[in-house]
């Protein structure tokens, strides 16, 4: 958890820092912290294997993608579409973990 959470704090402080300079990854957008998150994830599963990291590592940044494509006005994304999806996928990863992965 520290691991995750200190990785995705200095990928956003990263992002955060573009968005000076890129509006569309302001530090407070939603494509900006769910980037930072799915970095987390990715880094954390390639670290120690967490089994519901490979799930929403992906999850995350494609709806960061998303998110992004939306603010930057190239296509129209469903917002609540999106967060409803998201939080499924979360879920799903989490019970798949509880239910199959290995304990240590």
């Amino acid at each position: 958890m520290c691991y995750w959470f200190a990785t995705s704090l200095i990928a956003w402080g990263v992002l955060g820092v573009a968005g000076v300079y890129w509006s569309p990854l302001h530090w407070y957008s939603a494509s900006t912290i769910l980037l930072a998150a799915g970095i987390g994830c990715i880094a954390n599963w390639l670290r120690n294997r967490s089994f519901h990291c490979v799930i929403t590592g992906p999850l995350f940044v494609i709806a960061a993608t998303l998110f992004l494509v939306g603010s930057l006005g190239l296509a129209h994304v469903h917002v609540s579409l999106v967060w409803s999806l998201l939080f499924v996928g979360i879920g799903v990863a989490f019970l798949l973990e509880w239910k199959y992965a290995k304990r240590s």
